[in-house]
């Protein structure tokens, strides 16, 4: 074995036999939920797990004033947890998914790229930006486009 192929069969392989996990990052947004769908179905029809990832912000200046931040963003994973269930069971019967719920600290690109390393991700999924200043400073879904580590699907 040449040198660059030791090196390469120690090395986590994508794509060989379809994606094991598809990510969709889920931020409470009408488009993450779209983007949820879709990856769902991709899910579906692929065998895949689908980690659904939410980043919780980290709101300096909420808290240094004094304001209960860990409390709000965990009560909004605790309602996206409940929307998924809710959705889960609706599609029980039809649609067979499996799912895991996860949820990291941080700004959405780089809670995104660390789930997406962490969890060995296939693919990401995002719902396209909503924000208007995103046109001028990069999107998420741009951002992690750019880093080129993994297929990423925009979901308008």
């Amino acid at each position: 074995m040449t040198e660059p192929e030791q090196q390469h069969s120690h090395q986590f392989e994508r794509g060989t036999d379809g994606p094991r996990v598809i990510l969709v990052g889920v931020d409470g947004s009408d488009s993450s939920f779209r983007a949820a769908a879709y990856a769902g179905g991709l899910a579906r029809r692929q065998h895949a797990l689908l980690a659904v990832v939410y980043v919780q912000p980290m709101l300096v200046a909420g808290a240094s004033l004094g304001a209960p931040v860990a409390e709000t963003t965990d009560e909004v994973a605790e309602d996206l947890v409940a929307h998924i269930r809710e959705a889960t069971e609706r599609v029980k019967g039809i649609f067979e998914v499996r799912w895991e719920f996860h949820t990291f600290r941080g700004d959405p690109f780089n809670g995104l790229r660390k789930a997406a390393d962490d969890l060995k991700a296939d693919a990401v999924v995002v719902g396209a930006s909503e924000q208007a200043g995103h046109r001028f400073v990069g999107s998420v879904a741009i951002r992690l486009v750019k880093a080129g580590r993994w297929p990423v699907t925009v979901v308008p």
